[in-house]
């Protein structure tokens, strides 16, 4: 798969993507990877959602969406206006609720770049346990979703005790690639009231405060799968943070959290990593894949 830059959008942080194409190019980013879609449309989670903290963010949106259905037919083609290169992300309660999202998008592969398969997911089956927390899960979830037809990227959970153990699985399954990371669980309490300042309760940190963790979970499945693709996500600011991600061992990074703060961060990342390779020499992005590991 070849893209023009290394720099997409993350699932989940920008809707659909054309909000934020309202203050960048969208043909100008790598990619455009969209809000998790389930097979049905889902209402998400009670309000508050969001509670800003001081290096990220919690969320707990709970997934909302509009199903495939509906985006397909009233997202996607807006995308496209906009020169966007489309990477749809997908989820589910259920092995079959992932199978049935991805073969409602079959009929429109040809205008995706990739399926992403958001396994940070919980399970009903196995009494609410992530997707992304069992090797076995995980290797279910990926087979099952053949039918996109299209290059799946397996998006990855950093609260497991090995991580690169799962991303074996997810390969093993069928994953053409790997996204690292999803969030990191994490909690706030209004010490006034005495309650979780999100609706749900708990939720998942993102931002700046995770880069270390999105850094070493890069590391360490390049080390252990030096031949699978890999798409850094996790406190992407500026360029410098690119590089770190793709001398970890990243072949293209996403930009999440900093949208909320500054709409134009992804093209500013793209912009900034241009200016850090013309600096430092560097002619191909590529040649940075992998260099911190020696």
């Amino acid at each position: 798969m070849a893209l023009p830059n290394p720099v997409m959008t993350a699932s989940g942080t920008v809707g659909h993507g054309t909000e934020v194409g309202e203050y960048v190019d969208l043909a100008a980013l790598g990619a455009v990877v969209v809000k998790s879609l389930s097979a049905e449309p889902w209402a998400g989670n009670p309000a508050p959602r969001l509670h800003e903290m001081p290096a990220g963010m919690l969320n707990s949106v709970g997934l909302q969406n509009p199903g495939v259905e509906a985006w397909i037919e009233n997202d996607l083609p807006a995308l496209e206006a906009r020169g966007a290169r489309v990477v749809a992300s997908i989820w589910g309660f259920t092995v079959e609720a992932y199978s049935k999202a991805a073969s409602m998008l079959s009929p429109v592969a040809d205008r995706l770049v990739a399926v992403e398969v958001n396994l940070s997911c919980p399970n009903v089956e196995a009494r609410k346990d992530m997707f992304a927390h069992s090797p076995a899960a995980t290797a279910e979830v990926v087979e099952a979703t053949t039918a996109c037809a299209r290059p799946r990227w397996a998006k990855l959970s950093p609260n497991v005790t090995d991580l690169t153990e799962i991303a074996f699985a997810a390969v093993q399954a069928g994953a053409e690639a790997l996204t690292l990371i999803n969030t990191v669980m994490g909690m706030a309490i209004d010490v006034e009231s005495r309650r979780p300042r999100l609706g749900a309760g708990g939720g998942g940190l993102s931002g700046a405060a995770i880069r270390p963790v999105a850094v070493r979970a890069v590391y360490d499945c390049r080390e252990a799968l030096p031949d699978i693709a890999v798409v850094g996500v996790g406190g992407v600011r500026t360029g410098e943070d690119a590089v770190e991600l793709l001398m970890a061992g990243a072949d293209a990074v996403q930009v999440g959290t900093a949208t909320f703060f500054d709409p134009r961060a992804p093209l500013r990342v793209v912009e900034g990593l241009e200016r850090w390779c013309r600096r430092h020499g560097v002619t191909q992005v590529r040649d940075l894949r992998g260099a911190a590991h020696g």
